[in-house]
């Protein structure tokens, strides 16, 4: 003859009946139970919180809540992974911003290349006609 636990038993629909009778009016009990009845299962964080409110209740049987404590400490608990750094949606282009400050040397008052630094320095991305500017001003400057 072997000691196994009965089939029919069932300690966590049996704690959440207790709970329920407990706190009638709690909306997460009453959730937990609903979940529980149609899933079958609730996660680690579910039982741990069934296990917060049935450990108040004064006349709930100890080996109830010692059976739930080792059901969810044989679950594994899941983390999740830290979210990627934020990218700009704009990468300046250095290139672009090195022909701007040799133009602006040499010219501090150009007024086209005021408006595309300003551009630049905003984050705003430079054209291809605005880029191609830019290099015929550099070439014009370096002759």
């Amino acid at each position: 003859m072997t000691n196994k636990v009965k089939p029919g038993i069932d300690i966590i629909n049996d704690l959440l009946e207790d709970c329920i009778l407990a706190y009638p009016v709690s909306s997460f009990i009453i959730s937990l139970y609903k979940q529980y009845q149609l899933r079958g299962s609730l996660s680690k964080k579910q039982l741990q919180g069934l296990h917060s409110k049935a450990g108040k209740i004064e006349n709930i049987s100890e080996s109830k809540l010692g059976t739930l404590e080792a059901i969810i400490k044989r679950m594994p608990t899941r983390y999740k992974s830290e979210l990627p750094p934020p990218k700009p949606m704009f990468e300046k282009d250095e290139k672009a911003g090195q022909m701007i400050e040799q133009i602006l040397v040499k010219y501090p008052q150009h007024k086209r290349v005021l408006f595309l630094r300003f551009k630049y320095e905003k984050n705003e991305p430079l054209s291809i006609t605005d880029i191609s500017e830019l290099e015929k001003f550099s070439q014009l400057v370096n002759k």
